[in-house]
């Protein structure tokens, strides 16, 4: 009864915050329908509307507004309480909420998760990859992952390995078929993958060479926002993409895909694992960091503080 009650605060606290039951429901990792009835089971307890829904927007009544209002702090504290019970325990449980880029969470999946998961079974890690920045502690996670430069500078960081890098790849029959670029301005007469940013932005691939950098709007048959489709329609020689090192390293060592302009590729910023300061970190959270500073520990992690 009172989780269930609490499940309904944190819905109608997220769906004010968000102003959008998709966008609630996606953070909080339940469904649409799950969230609305939850929202509808405490308005029916109430006996008040706490929300306005049209099939455009969701917004606050003024019931709702107080009631957010009051309830807020409330629900804080008896998180934060929950919080210090969790400390406590001497087997680390429960759930731990990561938000990342995808390209950053498939990089620390087989390293750091997987083994985490079988060293702490009775942990749960759920896993939120998006390609915008977001807010973690908005957004109810517990840790992010992004590129170290673009860590908020109030959060503390821990570096995960060391730097990056982007490749140009193409299998052997399309190089064969079409020749092979020598600087970036050759990607003019190549079909190329070409990738849309969150902002709906077409990315324009970076090259830098004796400290000369160029960015290229470059053409191809496809345009694409998930990079696992990129390496696919690579692999079908549809053309060439620019894909995380890490991403392609199999099919580059087995010969299925082949680099081009290594010289004009540079490297990018390292992985960071970040997360807000806390007073009462639980025994999963105290356990996960540990266990990424033991695990990178010989790629050049960094001293941190769980204070």
């Amino acid at each position: 009864m009172i989780q269930s009650s609490l499940t309904e605060l944190d819905a109608v606290l997220m769906i004010a915050r968000r102003g959008k039951f998709r966008t609630a429901a996606l953070e909080l990792g339940v469904s649409t329908t799950a969230l609305s009835n939850a929202v509808g089971k405490l308005e029916r307890t109430l006996g008040v509307r706490l929300f306005n829904r049209t099939t455009r927007s969701v917004s606050l009544t003024e019931a709702g507004r107080r009631f957010v209002a009051q309830v807020a702090p409330a629900v804080q504290d008896i998180h934060e309480a929950m919080e210090v019970a969790r400390s406590q325990q001497a087997v680390p449980s429960g759930t731990l909420r990561i938000n990342a880029f995808p390209t950053a969470a498939r990089e620390i999946f087989s390293w750091l998760v997987l083994p985490f998961l079988r060293a702490h079974p009775q942990v749960h890690i759920d896993i939120v990859t998006e390609g915008r920045l977001v807010d973690i502690v908005a957004g109810g996670f517990d840790l992010g992952v992004r590129s170290a430069d673009l860590v908020p500078a109030d959060m503390i960081a821990l570096p995960l390995g060391v730097a990056r890098r982007s490749v140009v790849v193409g299998t052997p029959s399309y190089l064969k078929a079409h020749g092979t670029p020598m600087i970036p301005q050759d990607l003019a007469g190549h079909s190329c993958l070409r990738v849309r940013l969150p902002d709906g932005a077409i990315y324009r691939w970076p090259f830098e060479k004796d400290g000369k950098s160029v960015h290229i709007d470059v053409e191809g048959a496809i345009t694409l926002d998930e990079a696992s489709l990129s390496r696919a329609a690579a692999l079908a020689s549809v053309g060439l993409t620019l894909a995380m090192e890490s991403d392609v390293r199999d099919d580059i060592e087995a010969g299925r895909l082949v680099r081009v302009l290594e010289d004009w590729t540079p490297t990018r910023a390292p992985l960071s694992l970040y997360y807000p300061s806390r007073r009462n970190p639980t025994a999963a959270f105290k356990a996960f960091i540990d266990f990424a500073r033991r695990h990178g520990g010989d790629t050049g992690i960094a001293a941190f503080s769980t204070s």
